[in-house]
């Protein structure tokens, strides 16, 4: 279960990341890079998900 929330908030976490660099009008490297940022929290959080609840 923890691996499929992990792959769950790095999906997620990097969607948002990259949806977040577009509305602020980067460019493709600056969305990568807050992309990047987005997938590391997601693991993080998909991480404590598993730990709190499973």
């Amino acid at each position: 279960m923890t691996k499929l929330l992990i792959w769950i908030g790095i999906t997620v976490g990097g969607w948002i990341g990259w949806w977040l660099g577009a509305k602020l009008g980067f460019e493709f490297f600056g969305e990568f890079m807050i992309s990047s940022l987005g997938s590391i929290a997601g693991v993080f959080i998909g991480w404590k998900i598993a730990q709190e609840y499973f």
